[in-house]
């Protein structure tokens, strides 16, 4: 049984663009953003209607911004657990949006 060809494979040439003409993607460039420091994390809780809540003082208060809003400008993550069939979000703003600092 003949043995097969394993690493020396030739490549098909591909109807891609060329590689001596420059993408339109590369000659637009956008500056880099500069790096965004977050602050402390806290929980929202969101309801089936979209209604967000955030917890203080032992109690769940409605909060100003809901998810959609936040994930414009924070850094939210779903977490896995629910609660009474709400969902749970951790939620970090900007230092810059940061208002209990």
């Amino acid at each position: 049984m003949p043995q097969r060809r394993q690493f020396n494979h030739k490549r098909r040439k591909s109807g891609g663009p060329r590689r001596d003409a420059p993408s339109r993607a590369a000659t637009i460039r956008t500056p880099p953003k500069p790096p965004v420091q977050y602050g402390k994390s806290f929980v929202l809780l969101e309801d089936l209607e979209k209604n967000t809540f955030e917890y203080s003082s032992g109690a769940w208060v409605p909060y100003a911004m809901s998810i959609a809003q936040c994930r414009l400008d924070c850094q939210v993550k779903e977490l896995p657990q629910k609660v009474n069939g709400n969902t749970r979000y951790e939620v970090r703003l900007p230092l810059e949006l940061d208002e209990t600092t």
